[in-house]
C-alpha cells in the first residue's frame, strides 16, 4: 500500500526517475483512451501530456500471491490530459511482482467506475 501512495505522488510530482525503477520494462498501462507500455507512460508524465495533479485514494485492497502483489485503488484523480483539467472516478489495478529485493509494477489500469463504487476486501 506504502508503494502505491508513494506512486501516486511520483506521478503528480512528475518524477520520472522514481517511476522509471517502479516500472518493469515489459509493463503495461491501460488508460480510458489507449493501452502503452512503460517509456511511453513515462514519456506522458515527462512532457505533461497527462498530468496526474491530484490522487484522492478513497478505498484500497491488498492480495498478495507468493511473488505477485494486487493493489486496488478506489480514487478521485484529478488531472489534465492535453491541456484540459478533468476529475475521474476510477478503481486503479496494480500488478507487482517481487524481483531481487524490489517489487516492479507489471500492470497499471485505469476502469471508470461511479462515485459509489466499493471495492470488496
Amino acid at each position: 500500500m506504502q508503494l502505491s501512495k508513494q506512486k501516486w505522488q511520483w506521478m503528480a510530482d512528475k518524477d520520472v526517475d522514481k517511476l522509471e525503477p517502479l516500472f518493469d520494462n515489459k509493463s503495461k498501462i491501460v488508460h480510458m483512451s489507449g493501452t502503452w507500455k512503460k517509456e511511453e507512460e513515462l514519456d506522458i508524465i515527462k512532457t505533461g501530456r497527462i498530468w496526474y495533479k491530484n490522487t484522492k485514494v478513497h478505498d484500497v485492497a491488498v492480495e498478495i500471491f507468493g511473488k505477485t502483489a494486487i493493489v486496488w485503488n478506489r480514487i478521485t484523480l484529478e488531472a489534465i490530459v492535453r491541456g484540459n483539467e478533468a476529475v475521474t472516478e476510477f478503481t486503479v489495478t496494480e500488478t507487482y511482482q517481487k524481483q531481487g529485493k524490489n517489487w516492479k509494477l507489471l500492470a497499471l489500469t485505469f476502469s471508470s467506475v461511479r462515485d459509489t463504487h466499493k471495492i470488496e476486501k
